[in-house]
């Protein structure tokens, strides 16, 4: 059983570079990871909602999660398992230990929602299928499965591999029920952005991070004023940062995010349909909000204690 890795951090959900005719720029993949790497994240998740996992094929999610191995070197890479059935799940969760990712992210499937029976199977068959350490996603907003403390309590009792739950209802109290009935046995990230310092403050210690992948210095630096409990030096970074950070939390979140990093010259607004890409009206929203935050942009200084907090 392989030891639990460090789920801690900032751990950006990566985005997916494309080329003009849609097909992954690899290239570019790997010096956006080394760059938010180098700024201080603590690892790595692909394949995730944002990362527009389910218009990927097999063989692209294998090819990205060696990429991603490839260039982050001991920082974890957590691959991100979902599927529309349990079989290509497990399958998918396999090739991510041969490849040599560290970590899991197990989801719901995909389209199908039904009762914990039916999900508790899916998610055990996945966790049981490699000696990974897992992260549970509970992202009932998006996949309308709501996985509760108790049957986190369950599924952790039974899976020693299970170590850590991305809490994504958007509900801070969700954060403390899980904390209370729990205490240490689930490490709990905070999975959507604009709840970062409230999750903290309830009992996360880690965030899987969206705006990160246009923002890692501010990302971090927000995550470790929060973890230090220096409210006071957080409040004025997150007030700044949260116009962007609520951009993760709409419909067209992979757009939004995506169109950001462009912006700052760091990847590129190009998505894969069904998603399109940001119609004029929403491009002037995004770009106001953007153009603000850059004018406004705080002047951070990281020190080394702060780094290491």
């Amino acid at each position: 059983m392989n030891q639990p890795m460090n789920h801690q951090g900032v751990i950006p959900a990566i985005t997916t570079p494309f080329h003009e005719d849609l097909s992954v720029d690899f290239d570019f993949l790997k010096a956006h990871i080394r760059w938010m790497l180098d700024k201080g994240c603590s690892g790595i998740t692909a394949l995730g909602s944002l990362g527009e996992s389910a218009t990927l094929s097999f063989q692209e999610k294998v090819e990205i999660l060696k990429a991603c191995v490839e260039v982050s070197g001991e920082k974890p890479v957590v691959a991100g398992i979902a599927a529309l059935s349990t079989r290509e799940a497990v399958q998918l969760a396999k090739a991510a230990e041969e490849v040599g990712c560290r970590g899991l992210m197990v989801l719901p499937p995909y389209v199908y929602s039904s009762d914990w029976e039916e999900m508790k199977f899916h998610m055990s068959s996945v966790i049981e299928a490699t000696s990974l350490s897992c992260m549970l996603y509970n992202n009932p907003i998006a996949y309308k499965t709501d996985f509760l403390p108790e049957q986190m309590l369950e599924l952790a009792e039974k899976h020693e591999n299970l170590h850590a739950v991305k809490e994504s209802s958007a509900d801070v109290r969700r954060v403390s029920a899980v904390r209370a009935l729990l205490k240490d046995r689930l490490t709990i990230l905070v999975g959507v952005d604009d709840l970062l310092v409230e999750g903290v403050a309830a009992g996360a210690t880690g965030w899987i991070a969206g705006l990160v992948n246009a923002f890692p210095e501010e990302s971090v630096r927000l995550y470790n004023l929060s973890m230090a409990g220096r409210w006071e030096e957080a409040r004025p970074l997150y007030e700044w940062f949260l116009p962007l950070l609520r951009l993760d939390t709409v419909v067209k979140f992979v757009q939004y995010i995506k169109f950001v990093q462009e912006e700052v010259g760091m990847g590129s607004a190009r998505v894969r349909p069904p998603r399109l890409e940001l119609n004029a009206s929403e491009v002037a929203y995004a770009r106001g909000l953007l153009q603000k935050a850059l004018q406004e942009r705080p002047a951070l200084m990281m020190t080394a204690s702060m780094v290491e907090s």
